[in-house]
């Protein structure tokens, strides 16, 4: 099988999994893909690089490839995403005196941890958070569970960008007194006694979305095979990384050098089957974890409209399904045999614990989807 050439950016990050596995594993040799991984220092870099079209992909976080569609960082590059990579993973993690006081305040979980810091804030003043773009799911979510609790995100805190792998360092220096990150940072802030985490994502938003691969559009028009055997890579590649089972060997290989360079217990802690707290981990597979969808792309885009980060009045709706493209996700799943949702989108929030998702050839199994306010998503 002739390969196509593929330039897939990466950060340092746990949910980068899936794509390393399918380089190190060989799968996307395997699927006709010549791929080439591109470890970045920053998301910054990432829109970069694709804008410029020094790379032809990257495993990114949703909103910053909507912006970089939209042209809100210099000329548009339109981009599609065929598939998701995770579910979750983030961590809200705070200064250790900082968690402890919240602690003294009454937190109990990642819910509570928010009204304590409103109290926290209501005597002490605003306080710096680090987040790792302006474009980033981690500045949502963390802009969700604030403003749940009555904070005001552009009042009562000053929000830092900071690279993911310079937030412990960030933390340490006291530039930030907390930061929302991927794993492992929040982890590692842990284990350098810098920092304790407060909240998960799984917490603000249960499985939320989280890392997708998104592609330049104009690569995929010219190599639809590619990007079709690209898909089937980083879905088989999702199947070993969310089998517990294969915790330790993933960690492994994610804490090499040219990856991660972190010790591998602290990524662990946050792969299936991998650590204490299951609210911290990433989902690779399961919840439908790869499917693309529109309602989901929608959530992020109506929130990125209520922060200011677009205009108002677009048609989010079109600008959805332009970039999600749920139907090369089904044919790459259907050419590997697996469940696939029937519909493009669905209602968010309505799911407390464990449902059945109607799926071909059989349903698929999934777990709750609230959101810490309890609200009710309907695209």
């Amino acid at each position: 099988m002739s390969e196509t050439k593929m330039r897939l950016g990466l950060l340092r990050l746990t949910d980068m999994a899936p794509a390393i596995v399918a380089q190190e594993f060989g799968f996307f040799a395997e699927e006709g893909v010549d791929a080439e991984l591109s470890v970045e220092p920053s998301w910054a870099n990432i829109a970069d690089k694709l804008v410029y079209g020094f790379l032809d992909a990257a495993v990114i976080v949703p909103p910053l490839a909507f912006a970089v569609a939209m042209g809100l960082r210099g000329a548009a590059k339109p981009l599609i995403i065929p598939s998701v990579v995770s579910l979750g993973g983030n961590t809200v993690t705070l200064a250790k005196g900082l968690a402890e006081k919240l602690r003294a305040i009454g937190q109990r979980d990642g819910v509570s941890a928010a009204p304590a810091l409103r109290t926290h804030l209501a005597e002490a003043g605003p306080l710096s958070l680090g987040i790792v773009h302006a474009y980033s799911t981690h500045n949502l979510l963390l802009r969700y569970w604030l403003a749940a609790a009555g904070i005001d995100p552009k009042r009562d805190v000053k929000l830092t960008v900071v690279p993911p792998a310079l937030a412990v360092g960030a933390l340490q220096s006291g530039l930030i007194a907390g930061f929302c990150a991927g794993a492992p940072w929040g982890e590692v802030a842990v284990r350098a006694r810098a920092g304790s985490t407060i909240a998960t994502s799984n917490e603000i938003w249960q499985h939320a979305p989280e890392k997708a691969f998104a592609v330049d559009a104009r690569w995929a028009e010219k190599s639809p095979e590619a990007l079709r055997g690209a898909v089937r890579a980083l879905i088989r590649a999702a199947q070993f990384c969310d089998a517990p089972e294969n915790a330790t060997y993933t960690g492994a290989l994610l804490s090499r050098q040219r990856y991660l360079a972190v010790d591998s217990h602290a990524i662990l802690s946050s792969l299936p089957g991998g650590g204490i707290a299951p609210s911290s981990r990433s989902a690779f597979y399961r919840n439908a974890a790869t499917f693309p969808w529109r309602s989901q792309a929608l959530w992020f885009l109506q929130q990125m409209e209520r922060w200011g980060l677009i205009d108002a009045g677009l048609d989010l709706r079109a600008i959805a399904a332009r970039v999600y493209r749920p139907d090369i996700y089904r044919d790459a799943a259907v050419s590997l045999g697996i469940a696939c949702p029937l519909h493009d989108a669905k209602a968010e929030g309505t799911h407390a614990g464990a449902w059945s998702l109607e799926a071909s050839p059989q349903p698929i199994a999934m777990g709750g989807d609230l959101f810490c306010d309890g609200a009710v998503f309907e695209s």
